[in-house]
């Protein structure tokens, strides 16, 4: 009787210290080996942890959505959790391979016809990669043309004199050094600073006010 009583209490304390991931995975094999599919996923998914652990838990998961659901998305989802946790498992390459055809398996349901081939869904994907390609270099080109305009029309702008300067038949050009004012610039050229917005208004290309004036700028002088 003693050795009976100590069997069993020894049997109670193994069934205690499995942990309750473990059983869960246990019982979800169990209803899994019944065809219940739908109560193993619950108790597969009751079972992840987010352990390494889990991996295997992923696994089953991936397989059942695959093979018994047949719904590619869910195991994909399962198939690349267990890469997460297990990236070189012996099992990495083989779930790999089943990703692949899963998600061949989604293209193919997103083209509407189950019938397109591997080859044509290939091509179709090279077609969009060369014509998102194109438009790119097009973009760039557009872009590219659009800035010579822009410094053609600035550089004609420069050429074309304005009114004022048309009236007096007399241009000249100063090239701004550091320290110039328009003032200062006004008494080189025409000995006196009041005059400063005469130049400022043959300028309104590149001068809006006298405090946009900077060194190297080449101005038109009336």
């Amino acid at each position: 009787m003693p050795l009976l009583l100590s069997l069993g209490v020894l049997g109670g304390c193994n069934r205690m210290i499995i942990p309750r991931e473990t059983q869960l995975s246990k019982d979800a094999d169990a209803k899994a080996g019944e065809a219940n599919y739908a109560e193993a996923i619950n108790l597969y998914e009751a079972a992840l942890d987010g352990s390494p652990r889990s991996a295997d838990v992923h696994y089953k998961l991936a397989l059942i959505y695959d093979d018994k659901m047949n719904d590619p998305l869910n195991a994909l989802h399962h198939f690349k959790r267990f890469l997460t946790l297990e990236p070189a498992g012996k099992r990495a390459e083989e779930v790999k391979d089943f990703m692949k055809r899963d998600e061949l398996t989604l293209l193919t349901n997103l083209t509407g016809d189950s019938m397109v081939p591997r080859s044509e869904l290939v091509r179709l994907n090279n077609e969009n990669l060369s014509l998102r390609q194109q438009i790119g270099e097009r973009w760039a080109e557009q872009k590219a043309a659009t800035a010579t305009d822009k410094a053609a029309a600035r550089v004609a702008k420069k050429k074309q004199p304005n009114e004022k300067t048309k009236r007096s038949g007399k241009e000249r050009s100063y090239t701004v050094q550091r320290g110039d004012t328009l003032a200062s610039i006004s008494r080189k050229f025409y000995r006196s600073s009041a005059r400063w917005q005469r130049i400022l208004d043959a300028n309104t290309d590149l001068l809006s006010k006298p405090g946009d004036l900077k060194p190297g700028q080449t101005l038109v002088i009336p």
